[in-house]
């Protein structure tokens, strides 16, 4: 493991996948961050010291909290596949510069992609930022492949 944390390219790695992975970990703070705020809880659990009558207007759906829920469900589906795919990659032996540009393309744009989302900004910005990181994991995916494919 000491040898491999002295690789330039890996060491590359676990720096931009621990920043996406924080990057996605606060995303439940900030939806409890909305509830609380908005008022709005999804379990009964969530109210059950409340009055009936509050606890009838606590228990709903808020478009914000929706809106940052969407943005976390969107970083699992998009961080998960980059953390194995840049494990995987930088193990491949890319050169540094190539990785830095995929990883930092990638970090760059799940940034951009919650600004967007959690800002209400127009399309075509949230689309921009969560195209930009899925191409960036297929073109690691397709370097990964034609660099160590055994048919």
């Amino acid at each position: 493991m000491m040898k491999l944390m002295e690789d330039e390219v890996f060491r590359a790695f676990s720096t931009y996948a621990a920043v996406v992975v924080v990057k996605m970990m606060l995303m439940s703070p900030m939806t409890a961050f909305f509830r609380f705020t908005r008022g709005a809880f999804a379990n009964e659990e969530d109210v059950a010291r409340k009055s009936p009558e509050e606890r009838k207007k606590l228990l709903r759906t808020d478009p914000d909290v929706e809106r940052v829920r969407r943005c976390h469900l969107n970083d699992l589906e998009n961080i998960v596949p980059f953390v194995v795919l840049g494990l995987l990659y930088s193990l491949s032996g890319p050169e540094l510069s190539s990785a830095l540009l995929h990883f930092r393309l990638f970090v760059g744009s799940r940034i951009f992609h919650t600004l967007s989302y959690v800002g209400s900004l127009p399309q075509p910005c949230r689309a921009l930022g969560f195209m930009v990181g899925l191409l960036t994991n297929v073109s690691m995916a397709y370097r990964l492949l034609s660099s160590v494919m055994v048919l």
